[in-house]
C-alpha cells in the first residue's frame, strides 16, 4: 500500500459501532435494497451488486433511501415488516466481509418531488389532491412546510401544507421503521435529510419555511422536526443504536432554481456557514451520531451531485470547517479524491471518505487503492449519464419524464447493476473478429471480445486511439475524461488484441474474420450559410491551437458548444453562443445537475448567449446574427460550428444486406448518440456474438 493512503484503512467508530476503514459507500438512486411498494421485498439483482463491492474493502454501506410511506396509497413501511426478509441474507454477507451497513430512511422530497408529466395536469387542477384517501397518491408527496410552495421541477405546481399532525405521524413512523431496520440486522440508520433541499431540509431553511408554529421561525424551531426524529429513534431503538444524518453544510442557493457556482460571492437564501455551525450543534445535542456531509439544494443541485465542471474535492473545505463545531464524526462527499481524503483524515479534519459513483464505475476502486494499482482504476467522469434519473430538455426540468430512466448504472461500465442480465463467461465459440475504428466503441468491443476469448484485430487509420473522444477530453476541466482514455488504451493493450495503427481499411472483403465490427464514428455537420468556409468544426477547434482566438462565436448551444464556451471563458477569452432554440444544453439524456451547472457557469462568466437566434453570415472578423430583437454584428476571430454529427455510413453499402449476420455497426456510425450509447452498444454486441 502507498503510505499516503494508510489513513483510509484505519478503524473508526460511529457511536459504539466500529467500522474497519474510513470508506463509506454513499446512498445513490437505484441502490435501495427495499423496493417495498411493489411488494417484492428487494430490487432484482441488488444482492449481486453489493456482493461485488462488499468484497472490495468498503467499510460502511449506506444503500439508497427507503421511503417511510408509499407514493401509491397510504401504506406505511413500518406496517409491512415482511419486505425486510429478502434482504437479511445480503446484510449477513456484508457482515461476513467485515463491513457495516446503515439503512437510510426518508420522509420524502416535498417541493422537490418529481411529478410525472402525465399527472401534472391533474395536480394543477387539484384533482389528485382531493384523492387523499390513498386510492392514487398520498397527500404527503405533494406537501411542503409552506402552503403554496412551488414545485422545483414545475413551478406552476403548488405544494400543500405539511400539517403538525403529519409531522407527528412521520416522527412515529421513523421510530418504528428504524426498529424494523435494527431487527433486520443493520448496524444503524441514516436520516434523509437536512440535505439537498428535501422535506426535512425545507423545514430547516428560512428560504422555504415561513411557518408561525413551533416548526417555524427560529433555527431551533426549524430543526425541531429533524430533532424529534432522532429522539424518537433513540427512544424506540436505544441510545446505543447509531443514527446518521445526511447533511448539507451550506445550501449554495441564490434563489428559486438558482445555484451559486464555486468561487462566487452571493447572498445565501438557505443555510450559510455561520448558521450551519449552530445547526450542527443543535442536531448533535438532539442525538445524531454521524454527519454525512456535502452541500447544495435542488436549486443548486450540482453541489450534491458534482458534474465534470465542478472542481475535484469541491465540498472538502466546507466539511472540514463544520467538523470543528461537532464532536461527532463527519463524512465528506463530492468528487473527493483519495489523496485529499487520506490527508484530511490523517490530520483529523474529517473522519471518512464518502464514495458514490466512482464505485459504480469500478467496484474494485478501494481494493486498487489499497494494493497500489491506481493506474488500473476505471474512472468516473462525472457525466451522470446513467447513474441519475433526472434528465430533461430545458433549464428548469419541466420536460423531465422519469419513466424508463435509469438509476445506479454507469456510462463507462455497462456491467454495473446489470449483473443478472449480462455474462462474463467465456464465449461458446471463439471467433476471429475484425474491428474497424479505434475510438471508444471500437476499443470497448475489442476489450470485451478479448476477455470472452475471441481473437481480435483492431484497425485504426490514424496514429492514435480514442477517436473523437480525444477532442471531447481536450478541455482543461476534463481530467477524468483524459484518465478514461488512458484506461481504455491500457486495458486494450493488456489484452491479446492485435492493434493496427495508421492502417485504413477500404475493402471489407480482404479482412480475415468471422465477424466484422464497424466503429468509424460520425462526421461533423455544417450549415450552409454565407461565409461558412471561414468556420471550423467543434472537433477541429478543440484539437487545434485556440490561443490565437479571443472573440469566438459558437454556433450551437448544445452540450459541446457550451462546454467550448466555458473552456474559453476559463482562459480569459470572449466567447458568444448562438442557439436557434429557446434553451441551451437542452438535449434529452443530459443530467440536470450537469446542464444547470453549465448554464450557471456561463452566467457567472458573463458569456453572451443569443437564444432563438441564427447566424446569417460569417464575415472576416465578424458574424451577422438574427436575434428576436433584430440583426446584430458580433466580433469573431473564429467561428465554431457545433451543430451535431451525421453517421459515417461509407461502409454500409460495402457491407450489403447479405452480411447482416457478419458485419455489425457500433456507435455513431450506426446512429449518433453519446458515450453511454456507444459503450453499451459495443458491450451488448459482444454479449450477442459470445452467446
Amino acid at each position: 500500500m502507498n503510505q499516503k493512503y494508510e489513513s483510509l484503512f484505519t478503524p473508526w467508530k460511529v457511536g459504539n459501532v466500529e467500522i474497519k476503514n474510513r470508506v463509506v459507500m454513499l446512498p445513490m438512486e437505484g441502490t435501495n435494497m427495499i423496493q417495498w411498494e411493489a411488494k417484492r421485498g428487494f430490487v432484482k439483482g441488488i444482492g449481486e451488486f453489493y456482493d461485488e463491492r462488499r468484497d472490495n474493502n468498503v467499510g460502511l454501506f449506506i444503500p439508497g433511501l427507503i421511503p417511510l410511506i408509499s407514493i401509491v396509497g397510504k401504506k406505511w413501511l413500518h406496517e409491512n415488516p415482511k419486505v425486510f426478509e429478502p434482504v437479511k441474507p445480503i446484510i449477513r454477507r456484508i457482515h461476513d466481509s467485515g463491513a457495516k451497513i446503515f439503512f437510510q430512511l426518508s420522509a420524502g422530497s416535498g417541493r422537490s418531488m418529481l411529478l410525472p408529466p402525465v399527472l401534472r395536469p391533474f395536480v394543477k387542477k387539484g384533482l389528485l389532491k382531493k384523492l387523499t384517501s390513498g386510492m392514487i397518491m398520498t397527500k404527503w408527496w405533494w406537501s411542503a412546510p409552506d402552503d403554496d410552495e412551488p414545485n422545483v421541477w414545475d413551478p406552476s405546481v403548488k405544494m400543500d401544507f405539511f400539517t403538525e399532525d403529519m409531522i407527528k405521524q412521520f416522527v412515529y413512523a421513523f421510530g418504528q421503521s428504524a426498529k424494523l431496520c435494527k431487527e433486520a440486522g443493520v448496524d444503524g440508520v441514516e436520516i434523509h435529510a437536512v440535505h439537498e433541499g428535501y422535506l426535512l431540509d425545507q423545514f430547516a431553511m428560512k428560504y422555504t419555511n415561513h411557518r408561525d408554529d413551533e416548526y417555524g421561525g427560529s433555527l431551533e424551531n426549524r430543526l425541531r422536526f429533524a430533532c424529534d426524529v432522532v429522539r424518537e429513534i433513540k427512544r424506540v431503538c436505544g441510545e446505543d443504536f447509531p443514527v446518521s444524518l445526511r447533511y448539507s453544510v451550506c445550501s449554495m442557493t441564490r434563489g428559486f432554481n438558482e445555484g451559486a457556482v464555486p468561487g462566487e460571492t452571493f447572498e445565501e437564501v438557505g443555510r450559510d456557514l455561520q448558521e450551519s455551525e449552530k445547526a450542527v450543534r443543535i442536531l448533535e445535542e438532539a442525538g445524531y451520531d454521524l454527519f454525512n456531509c456535502d452541500n447544495g439544494t435542488y436549486d443548486a443541485w450540482f453541489w450534491a451531485h458534482p458534474p465534470v465542471y465542478a472542481p475535484l474535492n469541491i465540498n472538502l473545505s466546507y466539511v472540514e470547517h463544520i467538523k470543528r463545531f461537532t464532536s461527532k464524526p463527519v463524512v465528506c462527499a463530492g468528487r473527493l479524491q483519495p489523496d485529499a481524503a487520506a490527508e484530511s483524515i490523517a490530520a483529523g479534519k474529517i473522519d471518512a471518505m464518502g464514495v458514490g459513483r466512482q464505485l459504480l464505475a469500478d467496484p474494485e476502486y478501494i481494493t486498487k487503492i489499497k494494493e497500489d494499482r491506481m493506474d488500473e482504476i476505471r474512472p468516473c467522469i462525472a457525466c451522470h449519464g446513467a447513474c441519475l434519473p433526472f434528465n430533461g430538455m430545458n433549464g428548469k426540468g419541466t420536460d423531465i419524464d422519469p419513466f424508463g430512466l435509469e438509476m445506479a448504472r454507469c456510462v463507462v461500465n455497462p456491467w454495473t447493476n446489470n449483473e443478472t442480465k449480462y455474462s462474463k463467461e467465456p464465449a461458446r465459440t471463439s471467433k476471429k473478429i475484425a474491428v474497424v475504428g479505434g475510438g471508444i466503441g471500437g476499443m470497448e468491443v475489442a476489450i470485451e471480445a478479448s476477455h470472452r476469448g475471441h481473437k481480435v484485430d483492431l484497425y485504426e487509420k490514424t496514429d492514435r486511439l480514442g477517436g473523437v473522444f480525444n477532442a471531447a477530453a481536450a478541455m482543461s476541466y476534463k481530467e477524468k475524461d483524459k484518465d478514461l482514455l488512458r484506461w481504455f488504451e491500457r486495458e486494450l493493450r493488456s489484452t491479446d488484441t492485435v492493434i493496427h495503427l495508421n492502417e485504413e481499411v477500404s475493402d471489407l472483403s480482404k479482412l480475415d474474420a468471422d465477424i466484422i465490427v464497424i466503429a468509424v464514428g460520425a462526421k461533423a455537420r455544417t450549415l450552409n450559410i454565407p461565409g461558412s468556409e471561414r468556420s471550423v468544426t467543434a472537433t477541429d477547434f478543440l484539437e487545434g491551437n485556440t490561443d490565437d482566438a479571443d472573440n469566438v462565436v459558437i454556433i450551437g448551444g448544445g452540450l459541446t458548444g457550451c462546454e467550448i464556451a466555458y473552456e474559453l471563458a476559463l482562459k480569459g477569452k470572449h466567447p458568444s453562443v448562438v442557439e436557434m432554440t429557446e434553451n441551451i444544453v437542452g438535449a434529452r439524456g443530459i443530467c440536470m445537475a450537469n446542464s444547470s451547472m453549465l448554464r450557471e457557469l456561463l452566467r457567472y462568466h458573463e458569456v453572451p448567449v443569443y437564444l432563438n437566434s441564427q447566424v446569417e453570415e460569417i464575415r472576416d472578423g465578424e458574424t451577422v446574427v438574427r436575434t428576436p430583437e433584430g440583426k446584430k454584428v458580433i466580433p469573431a476571430d473564429k467561428v465554431v460550428m457545433s451543430v451535431g454529427y451525421t453517421p459515417d455510413r461509407h461502409f454500409v453499402q460495402a457491407a450489403g444486406s447479405r452480411e447482416k449476420d457478419r458485419v455489425f455497426f457500433v456507435g455513431d456510425c450506426d446512429n449518433v448518440g453519446n458515450l453511454k450509447t456507444v459503450i453499451r452498444q459495443a458491450f451488448e454486441l459482444v454479449q450477442k456474438i459470445s452467446y
